[in-house]
């Protein structure tokens, strides 16, 4: 899963991003709200975690400016602010979740997977194709009723084939779901990954097409 950090503190974005990785997320950081705002693929994100006291202005008016434009990203403040006027003016301008600076990493991360499971719990939690199943809640997937072991970065990639199903992906479009902007993006690396998905689900359930890119056939 991706999120966006907007995180003005240069080395608590670099550790907390690290951290955050450590934990199986791909984590894209924006240091200021002209950057976050200038964000291309917020709306792709899977959540963004945003600090109220940016450089260049708001964290709210940028919360504010998201939700005007029906950016639908969970999104969580993280900020050293704490007073209950901050919480509910945060809450009510569309922040899913408002965290106090400092939070152990472990119930940030805690809250990250409470909002997903909230998330998942609004809409059917399997996704199904054929004999194919992946939960993403407990994130399993089965295979004609038999457990189907894969890599976090296996699941990540049939995670997303299943929910375009159908649809042609470029492997910019799998790079960028895939691997934050600092991680190793080259093209090679998505090929071997699908190879090796392939081996494990049947090769004929995703189809190359040449200098367009790859489809998960329905």
């Amino acid at each position: 899963m991706r999120l966006l950090l907007v995180e003005d503190d240069p080395e608590l974005g670099r550790r907390l991003s690290e951290r955050l990785r450590g934990a199986g997320f791909a984590v894209e950081l924006a240091t200021s709200r002209s950057e976050a705002e200038d964000w291309p693929d917020v709306d792709r994100m899977a959540a963004v975690i945003l600090d109220l006291g940016l450089p260049d202005g708001s964290g709210l008016d940028l919360l504010r400016h998201w939700r005007n434009r029906r950016v639908e990203t969970p999104i969580v403040i993280l900020t050293a602010r704490g007073s209950w006027q901050d919480k509910v003016e945060g809450l009510n301008a569309g922040a899913d979740d408002f965290v106090v600076k400092p939070v152990r990493f472990e119930e940030l991360v805690a809250r990250l997977n409470a909002l997903f499971r909230r998330q998942q719990s609004s809409r059917a939690t399997d996704i199904e194709a054929g004999d194919l199943k992946l939960d993403p809640l407990s994130r399993s997937v089965t295979l004609a009723g038999a457990a189907l072991p894969l890599s976090r970065q296996e699941f990540r990639l049939l995670h997303l084939f299943l929910r375009r199903a159908g649809q042609v992906l470029s492997q910019a479009d799998l790079i960028d779901d895939l691997y934050a902007l600092d991680d190793e993006r080259e093209s090679n690396t998505v090929e071997v990954l699908i190879g090796r998905l392939r081996r494990k689900i049947g090769r004929e359930r995703i189809t190359t097409l040449r200098g367009m890119g790859y489809r998960f056939e329905k």
